[in-house]
């Protein structure tokens, strides 16, 4: 081999390897994972205490706000799993029944218990087909 070809093959090797670090740094820091209810709750009390991410959907009629706080009781159900979820704070424009939602907090016997700012709602797509197409 020339020492040209050397010289590239160690460039594309440092640069490439600065640039896997970087995406490792980056992406490790900042991904977010998250479990369906479904997935926890048949074995929940592996889940006891330990943060994560919960996803599901609200049960219709199941909010409830106590008067004058910001106290909020929901249950939460993907497949055939549900379980009730306790948050104070402000909730998105998007909370409502049947949205689908993914809750940041620690699972215990009582249920899951969210972590401020821990509702996210996914808003409904604008782009879903009109009932007669």
């Amino acid at each position: 081999m020339s020492k040209k070809m050397i010289r590239v093959l160690v460039a594309v090797l440092v640069i490439g390897g600065a640039f896997a670090a970087l995406l490792a740094t980056t992406l490790r820091d900042d991904a977010q994972y998250f479990k369906h209810v479904d997935e926890v709750m048949p074995h929940a009390s592996t889940w006891y205490n330990k943060t994560l991410q919960l996803h599901g959907f609200v049960v219709a009629d199941s909010i409830q706000r106590r008067p004058n706080t910001l106290d909020y009781r929901f249950k939460i159900k993907n497949g055939e799993s549900e379980v009730l979820a306790n948050y104070t704070g402000v909730v998105p424009d998007t909370f409502k029944d049947g949205a689908e939602v993914v809750l940041k907090g620690r699972l215990s016997a009582a249920g899951f218990q969210v972590e401020p700012n821990g509702v996210t709602a996914k808003c409904p797509s604008k782009y879903s087909p009109a009932g007669g197409a």
